[in-house]
């Protein structure tokens, strides 16, 4: 046997004395392959000094210290991650020369950080001072001109500045949301009261005072991006909390219940309320056939009908409306202590709404009234504000309940379980750009943080998985939590690559979990990260389809709605009843639709009747047998007068009649009384610009009779002045004005002659209407009386009044 060769240069055997083998300094280099040993400490070698500290990182974790934690009873508590610390950055380096930076690549990342989330500032863009250039930052020469082959010639394919430009412009539209399409958005924050450790362990409510960023979206649900705002419909009321623990989506409405109870129904419930598909009419609207059909067979949607129907559907503002989570949740302390929770949000200005010919005048006049209405008051520094409330039980108190608290169909009531508030919620500031923030937004009913939990909620489960997947398409691939208005600030770090759009350069080698090469970074939280509370589950459950029997009791909270309802909220629900119907064109789902409401209340379904010349059909079925009482007949809370807000004015949009010969005078001091009181104020003329006051002075009018219709204010003063009023009597935009407020139960203030406006309008009040003011003279009495009446918004009972019914 021949004898072993002694290594070279003198070194001993490894075997004989423990020194390092030896191997080309090259060899540590490689991508691929290398020598069994690490290299000596003394080379000096970016390449060589990675594979060394990879090395070192990498025998730190001998074997995988937490696999046995995955089985068994300690599975449900899950163990910290294991990690291996690198002995310097350049191990997890993507390339050793991450160093060699250019104005492009910058420097290497910081340890820990994902520069794509964070503010918005990081992609905000401003043009001011700088030349116009193409997306590749090449400056623009001539932007007026295509590119053509002499000065009557042909375009030419070679203008790439035309073709880029048309290109993106061909592309600048993305699928709009199949639900919730027409939205307005703003910033803000949200603000806790008192620390609820003892409730949750969730990052908004952990101290007093502590505020966390909000954006929040308010939508109509039926209607296409370009529909109307004030349609009957369902808005919704989404809020996205920017925690420091990650995005929490509270994504609701402003109904507090909802169509269906289970989320298998939700295709066909969309499907039916959408345009029909044969002729895609009506647009943004129930009052139609397949929807009614569809209602009129599903009966556990008779609640929600009644939500629908009322004047919550119609709201004078989203600052005026209020927010309900519609689920049942969980708090979880820290603990694991769990209690069902209801989130309720209430507007600062209290509920208020508008009337139905108000609403349909104003999707002629001014399609964007809501969506204007937000911005400018947030511009005006009127900021809106709600509270958050939330109604705190136990599973134990919820199972003596005669309904059950996971059907989505079903209130709380509040007379049963108090609303405590918790926080108050403050938009402040406006998006920069309505495609990137307010359409790129995207929330899902999936984002919550711990101390955040579901419930077994059949309409909850489905809904956590559609609103991932709608985005999908609609922003273009898995990558859209990038997206600046969706990225969280808290920090985001795991092992997701890839896909369209994708903006994260990740730094190192590994995409996997568990590693070694990376320290086994990133690494599970364990108890520090979020981890499910532990529901029970039936030992012996089956898989099945079906409901509780529970769920199967579908008209009492409808009756307790209408009954809570002022006498002109009743009306209104009659009236909305009626019009929906009558544009119904089968006579059997009329029918079936009033056999349902029989079973809501006797009055009210032989009045719709009476409204369609139709007699009432037997009740329907009810599907439970033998339904337990309910607790509650009668619930204040449930009437939108119930929050009249803060008594104020702010804000409300107050129109003065100005035109030739309107003492100026009388304008001023109304105007800046008015303003005192931080109302929106506009002087309406017979055109907009300067007019001839009284006095010798110019009044310059901001809006037209023509442009600016009185169903668009809340109020109007008539100032006084004998030509003036003359001009207004004969022009019948000022007489269609007023009526227009006295019909819709607004406030008006005659001054001197302004009377005689009032007269030749057919405008006759009885003498118990506190919302139309007459004086001699604005005085501080009658016009504080006046502050006093528009701020109570409406006067509802004008419409039992022959002097309404006249107009």
């Amino acid at each position: 046997m021949p004898r072993r060769k002694t290594p070279q240069s003198g070194a001993p055997s490894t075997r004989d004395s423990g020194a390092t083998p030896f191997a080309a300094e090259s060899a540590f280099r490689q991508s691929s392959g290398g020598p069994a040993g690490a290299p000596h400490a003394r080379i000096d070698d970016a390449g060589v000094a990675r594979t060394r500290e990879v090395g070192q990182t990498v025998d730190g974790m001998p074997y995988n210290a937490g696999k046995a934690s995955e089985y068994g009873p300690d599975a449900a508590t899950p163990a910290l991650g294991q990690t291996s610390k690198s002995p310097s950055p350049l191990a997890r380096a993507s390339t050793v020369r991450e160093r060699n930076d250019t104005p492009k690549t910058g420097g290497p990342a910081a340890p820990g950080l994902n520069a794509v989330t964070g503010d918005l500032s990081r992609v905000r863009a401003d043009a001011e001072g700088t030349p116009l250039t193409t997306n590749q930052g090449v400056p623009v020469a001539d932007n007026q001109n295509s590119l053509v082959g002499g000065m009557r010639g042909p375009a030419l394919l070679k203008d790439f500045v035309l073709r880029e430009k048309i290109t993106h412009f061909d592309h600048e539209r993305i699928p709009e949301r199949v639900v919730h399409a027409r939205g307005s958005a703003a910033h803000g924050y949200f603000e806790a009261y008192d620390a609820l450790g003892e409730l949750t362990c969730a990052a908004p409510f952990a101290e007093a005072g502590k505020r966390t960023p909000v954006f929040v979206r308010f939508s109509t649900v039926a209607g296409e991006r370009g529909s109307k705002d004030t349609a009957r419909d369902v808005r919704g009321f989404a809020v996205k909390f920017y925690t420091d623990q990650g995005n929490w989506d509270l994504v609701g409405n402003n109904m507090p219940v909802f169509f269906i109870q289970d989320a298998m129904k939700f295709p066909d419930l969309v499907h039916a309320v959408k345009p029909e598909p044969h002729h895609a009419m009506p647009q943004a609207a129930s009052a139609h056939d397949t929807f009614y059909d569809f209602i009129s067979l599903t009966p556990e949607s008779t609640h929600m009908m009644m939500w629908l129907m009322s004047d919550r559907a119609i709201p004078r503002s989203f600052r005026m409306m209020q927010g309900f989570g519609v689920h049942t949740y969980r708090f979880v302390n820290a603990s694991g202590v769990s209690k069902l929770v209801k989130f309720h949000w209430t507007p600062r200005l209290g509920t208020h709404s508008l009337v139905w010919d108000e609403a349909v005048k104003i999707a002629g006049a001014d399609p964007d009234f809501h969506r204007r209405d937000l911005w400018e008051a947030i511009e005006n520094g009127a900021y809106p504000e709600w509270e958050l409330g939330v109604q705190i039980f136990t599973e134990a108190q919820a199972d003596t309940f005669s309904f059950d608290v996971l059907d989505p169909t079903k209130i709380v009531p509040e007379e049963m379980i108090p609303v405590t508030p918790i926080g108050r919620m403050v938009l402040e500031r406006n998006p920069d750009n309505f495609f990137a923030e307010t359409e790129q937004v995207a929330f899902c009913v999936a984002n919550v943080v711990p101390g955040i939990d579901f419930t077994n909620d059949p309409l909850l489960a489905g809904r956590i998985h559609s609103y991932v997947d709608t985005q999908l398409t609609r922003l273009g691939g898995p990558n859209f939590h990038e997206l600046p208005i969706n990225a969280p600030l808290a920090p985001v770090q795991n092992h997701q690559r890839d896909g369209m759009h994708r903006q994260t350069v990740h730094r190192a080698r590994v995409a996997y979990d568990p590693n070694s090469m990376g320290g086994g970074c990133p690494f599970q939280a364990g108890s520090g990260g979020y981890i499910p509370f532990p529901e029970p589950v039936p030992e012996r459950g089956v898989e099945m389809r079906g409901k509780p029997a529970r769920f199967a009791e579908h008209f009492q909270q409808a009756t307790l709605f209408y009954e809570s309802q002022s006498p002109a909220e009743q009306r209104h629900i009659i009236d909305a009843y009626r019009f929906e119907l009558s544009h119904v064109s089968v006579p059997g789902i009329r029918r079936r639709m009033l056999s349902m409401l029989r079973n809501v209340s006797e009055p009210m379904a032989a009045a719709i009747a009476a409204g369609l010349g139709m007699p009432l059909p037997d009740p329907m079925p009810p599907a439970a047998v033998a339904p337990a009482a309910p607790e509650v007949d009668r619930s204040p809370a449930l009437s939108m007068q119930a929050h009249p807000g803060d008594g104020g004015i702010a804000s409300r949009k107050i129109a003065v009649l100005v035109t030739d010969g309107t003492h100026a005078e009388v304008v001023k001091v109304v105007t800046r009384t008015l303003l005192a009181q931080q109302a929106d104020v506009r002087l309406v003329g017979e055109h907009v610009g300067l007019c001839a006051a009284a006095d010798g002075e110019a009044l310059d009018a901001d809006a037209a009779l023509d442009s600016h219709p009185g169903f668009l204010f809340d109020a109007v003063v008539v100032p006084p002045g004998e030509p003036a009023v003359d001009r207004l009597c004969a022009n019948g935009h000022a007489l269609e004005f007023v009526r227009h407020q006295f019909r819709h139960c607004k406030t008006l203030l005659a001054i001197g002659e302004g009377r005689r406006l009032l007269d030749a309008a057919g405008v006759m009040p009885d003498d118990g209407d506190t919302g139309v003011r007459y004086t001699a003279t604005p005085d501080p009495a009658t016009l504080e009386t006046f502050i006093a009446a528009v701020a109570m918004h409406r006067h509802y009972g004008r419409e039992e009044s022959a002097a309404w019914r006249s107009v």
